[in-house]
């Protein structure tokens, strides 16, 4: 173990290394052999097998909304979603944990129009560079193709060195050990049985994550004999803002939305979504697997769900470590935690530690486990996929089928489990912490977030020049941004100066808003478009298992026409989308290369590779509530709301902070509810058939 880890992690230090590979070899054992159960069930007694690809890679594109919910929930639910939160919660007060849940929130939401305008223009799309691909060719494909690997293993690593460093901290486990232990204890599953068994998973860890946040949030506010119920933490905090207050806050309270620092915090985490949701494949898998007509239903439940997880957290557990600093329980009594232990993500353990003692550090790291893994099983099917679909079968074997393309899949997840594990032991030994992660990332990659969905939302609006450069004259130009600044404010270039918040901001903000002007500057100057010499299109055939060739429309001329490849027309939409309802031939998917001509060959083709048009209609009534929803979101949480209370300076009264708590419990109860009974309510009968088959009855 580093020497810096051994002393950011000392004071917390209470529980032993036995205990922590315990939890890290002993519940990643446990979850993998459910994971094996839950997948031979699926195999024997439903209509879907792990070893066919569209299964594997898309779960056929049958999961429902509740289950989708869950998997965007537990996707979003990151080590930075505890930790961070927690630890902006410590240093700016209030405004932390609500702007952390409602920028992120708002990049969910917003999601869910690339999703809804995907399953009607592209339903038969694996992955977000295959859309590229049919619209801008093959060196667009690499740009972005390049973008999204970056992007998962920025997360990747988000996610598993923060848990690494937290749970090495706090139990003496090797953080070495933990980057290689954590990866591939999930590889395992995923390996077993693809994107379903993901989604079986997140909802095991999304039951005990909600279950332990919950026990944290009622320890603070009803149990505890120091804290005990929000009146108390209130009057703790404003102890603590007399005794150190926040530069920045209103009054140095932690009670007051009147926080520069929160403010900046805010600009770089919005800027950075465009990146973690728009460019991760994880989220586009979850749109792809998804029904058409629940997609965008999905997506917008499941956004406003997960805010309830930092919100409530965050709260519970940031400020918590603020009003139990003073407390002999404390595991730094008599001093504050440092900055450094801050920046690694200890103020939520720290709470854990003095709330329950070692119980509670056991909890904090089982609730670490549970996000760590239920995220991190969502970017390995995610890579697994950009590799099988936007490599291997486009570029290497064509015509492969289906049972290799799943080999593909498994070679990759466990291929990128070493490369992740390889990477945060190489950034662990560098300095870098999760709090540095996410509040770089959008300088790294935020260059491509916007174009991208320039692309999927408004084709007709760009060109190829423009989609292919705006990425990459983008992002130098943010990082010459960002360490022109940071040089300029901070005197010298470090992880710990390039890390700060304004600094990061300057280069996010460079790196997202040129990438967003020149997409749309250089389409206007060079609006040439690619125009595909294929006679397909994505939109009406996806070739799953060869060559397979849709004359469903003339095939297009080979010009270089500044037309782009667009959707059959609606009526022919309608046509399909109507047939498809109505046709009764089970799904299966074949094994071998296929060639489709016309008419019921083609429902043939995509009702075999589980791909369903969306309609004129739903489209048009999802779209409305999509949009809807976001202005809504986006007027009321992040400007009307938080600005109200900026502006004002206001600091919270012991009443208004107390209803500040119950609508944080109460959010966090709907999320649970959301996540926990809605998946199970609207697949019991299978789950009853299920238990009968097994039982004999």
């Amino acid at each position: 173990m580093s020497s810096q880890t051994d002393h950011v992690g000392a004071d917390l230090r209470v529980l032993s290394p036995g205990f922590g590979y315990g939890i890290l070899i002993g519940i990643g054992g446990a979850f993998t052999l459910i994971m094996i159960g839950v997948t031979i069930l699926q195999n024997k007694y439903s209509a879907h097998s792990s070893m066919h690809s569209e299964e594997f890679n898309t779960a056929s594109r049958s999961v429902k909304p509740g289950l989708i919910v869950t998997g965007i929930v537990s996707s979003w639910t990151w080590s930075a979603t505890l930790l961070t939160s927690a630890t902006f919660a410590y240093n700016y007060g209030i405004s932390g944990p609500m702007w952390f849940a409602a920028v992120g929130s708002s990049q969910v939401l917003m999601f869910s129009l690339l999703s809804l305008k995907m399953k009607r223009d592209l339903p038969g799309a694996h992955t977000f560079p295959e859309i590229v691909l049919a619209r801008h060719g093959p060196v667009a494909h690499a740009v972005y193709l390049a973008f999204g690997w970056i992007t998962n293993l920025l997360i990747g690593t988000n996610l598993v060195l923060g848990g690494a460093q937290v749970i090495s901290g706090m139990s003496g486990v090797n953080v070495y050990a933990a980057c290689f232990i954590i990866p591939f204890t999930v590889a395992i599953y995923v390996v077993q049985g693809g994107l379903r068994s993901t989604f079986v998973a997140d909802y095991l860890h999304t039951v005990i994550l909600f279950v332990a946040i919950l026990a944290f949030a009622f320890q603070v506010y009803t149990a505890d004999d120091y804290i005990g119920s929000p009146g108390r933490m209130w009057e703790l905090l404003m102890e603590a803002a007399e005794r150190s207050p926040i530069a920045g806050n209103a009054e140095g309270s932690w009670l007051t939305f009147h926080s520069d620092g929160g403010l900046i915090f805010a600009g770089v985490l919005f800027l950075g979504g465009f990146s973690t949701v728009w460019l991760d494949q994880a989220y586009w898998q979850r749109a792809i697997a998804s029904k058409p007509e629940t997609s965008v239903k999905a997506y917008l439940a499941g956004g406003l769900a997960w805010y309830g997880i930092p919100f409530s957290f965050a709260t519970a557990m940031g400020l918590g470590a603020v009003a139990l600093t003073n407390s002999p329980r404390f595991p730094t009594y008599p001093n504050p935690l440092t900055a450094a232990q801050v920046g690694g993500g200890f103020s939520a353990p720290a709470t854990a530690i003095a709330l329950m003692g070692t119980n509670g550090a056991a909890l904090m790291i089982l609730l670490l486990f549970m996000a760590i893994t239920s995220a991190t099983s969502a970017e390995l099917i995610a890579v697994s996929s950009l590799w099988t679909f936007d490599i291997y079968k486009q570029y290497i074997n064509p015509s492969a089928s289906s049972k290799k393309l799943v080999m593909q899949s498994h070679y990759s997840i466990v291929v990128f489990s070493l490369v992740l594990a390889a990477f945060c032991c190489a950034l662990s030994a560098s300095g870098i912490d999760i709090t540095w992660i996410i509040t770089c990332v959008g300088v790294i990659v935020g260059g491509g977030g916007i174009p991208l969905a320039f692309v999927v939302l408004f084709p007709k609006w760009v060109s190829t020049p423009g989609a292919i450069a705006a990425p990459l004259i983008a992002m130098p130009l943010g990082f010459v941004a960002w360490f022109a600044t940071t040089h300029i404010r901070s005197g010298v270039i470090s992880v710990a100066t390039t890390g700060e918040a304004t600094n990061a901001l300057a280069g996010s903000s460079t790196t997202c808003g040129i990438g967003a002007i020149l997409v749309l500057a250089l389409s206007w100057v060079f609006p040439s478009r690619y125009t595909s010499d294929s006679p397909t299109h994505t939109a009406l055939v996806e070739k799953v298992t060869g060559v397979a060739t849709v004359h469903a429309q003339p095939p297009p001329p080979k010009t270089t026409s500044t037309t782009p490849a667009v959707p059959p027309p609606q009526d022919e939409e309608k046509n399909i989308s109507a047939l498809t309802s109505t046709h009764q031939q089970t799904p299966t998917e074949p094994e071998g290369p296929s060639k489709i001509e016309t008419g019921n060959e083609v429902i043939d083709f995509l009702l075999n590779n589980h791909i369903e048009p969306l309609d004129s209609e739903a489209y048009h009534k999802a779209l409305r509530l999509a949009i809807g929803v976001c202005l809504l979101f986006i007027v009321f949480a992040m400007l009307t709301f938080p600005f109200a209370f900026y502006g004002t300076s206001f600091i919270f009264t012991k009443a208004a902070f107390t209803g500040w708590v119950v609508v944080s419990l109460i959010w966090a109860f709907c999320s649970a509810l959301a996540c926990i009974v809605w998946p199970v309510a609207e697949s019991f009968g299978e789950l009853v058939h299920v238990g009968r088959t097994l039982l004999g009855m």
